[in-house]
């Protein structure tokens, strides 16, 4: 199994990546929630609101059937819905458009990404780690190898071990960064730990790391990250894009003290399952027509709720 691994690093490693170039991620994505109508059905006007709001308030794209999207309970037509709205907006605004898409299905996979064909917006997909089935590392290689090979975007890997059950190190995702058509990661490990400091000091040739955990959006782009895909971002979308544009720019203290509040923000929206708090303080804002989710979620707690728009004023005064 190591000299397997050992030669899938070697390969990746002699390949020239053609890739888009980082600078297409760098800032803050918001991976838009799913606002329901108090029926159940989508509420795509709402939708449309988010994301023009979003955008307009500085955040750099957004990201359409993520986690945040509880895209396991849409079926196919509500899916191609959001990202027909999401597509139009970005359309309208030059925005970056990344979809979520895949599982651990190689070939079921393959064919979710051929169809993003359909939507000349789309500037990357967002492939999670296999889930469940745990492949290993030199199966997560073989996966993303086969994926990129015929997708019409570039891809960017999902790293999120508390959700997939696998863990990748530094060395496997920097062989994935070697890949030709994998355009980044989204690092969602869970903290800033030792393969962060390592992958991140050591990058391949355009290869855009996003911060994917909120409350650790400040350090990993302390250490060299362009951005995140952050769902607080929704709530004070602005912040958010000020502590991006911060670090980018170099202004320490301005950073720091952002990164401080914002950590202390995402601490309050991840009290209770994503995206439940997050639908609850937009629809007590008039954002969106319900606060409710699909099950197996369910909705937030009004003490969650309130202790998350406290958090909101005390960043108005940061």
């Amino acid at each position: 199994m190591q000299d397997g691994w050992d030669t899938l690093v070697a390969m990746t490693s002699s390949m020239t990546s053609s890739m888009t170039s980082t600078t297409a991620f760098r800032g803050i994505h918001v991976p838009l929630i799913t606002p329901l109508t108090t029926d159940g059905r989508i509420a795509t006007d709402a939708l449309e609101r988010l994301a023009h709001d979003v955008l307009a308030a500085g955040a750099a794209g957004i990201v359409a059937l993520g986690t945040t999207a509880e895209t396991a309970t849409l079926d196919e037509s509500e899916k191609l819905a959001v990202v027909d709205v999401c597509a139009r907006v970005c359309r309208e605004r030059a925005a970056t458009l990344i979809v979520g898409a895949g599982g651990n299905d190689t070939r079921a996979d393959a064919a979710a990404l051929a169809r993003l064909a359909a939507w000349p917006e789309v500037t990357a997909a967002l492939v999670p780690v296999p889930y469940f089935t745990r492949p290993g590392h030199p199966g997560v290689l073989a996966h993303f190898t086969h994926l990129a090979a015929g997708s019409p975007v570039p891809l960017i890997v999902y790293h999120v071990p508390c959700r997939t059950g696998q863990h990748l190190d530094a060395a496997c995702l920097r062989a994935l960064g070697l890949l030709p058509g994998i355009a980044g990661v989204k690092y969602a490990a869970g903290g800033v730990g030792a393969d962060a400091v390592e992958l991140l000091g050591d990058l391949p040739p355009d290869f855009a790391v996003l911060a994917g955990d909120d409350p650790f959006v400040s350090p990993l782009m302390a250490l060299g990250a362009v951005g995140g895909v952050v769902a607080s971002a929704h709530l004070a979308t602005g912040r958010f894009a000020e502590l991006a544009a911060a670090w980018l720019d170099g202004n320490l203290p301005r950073a720091r003290r952002l990164g401080h509040g914002l950590s202390a923000l995402a601490a309050a929206v991840f009290a209770e399952p994503n995206p439940t708090v997050i639908k609850g303080v937009l629809h007590a804002q008039g954002r969106i027509p319900a606060p409710d989710v699909r099950l197996p979620l369910l909705p937030a707690g009004r003490e969650a709720i309130d202790r998350t728009l406290r958090r909101l004023d005390g960043l108005r005064n940061a």
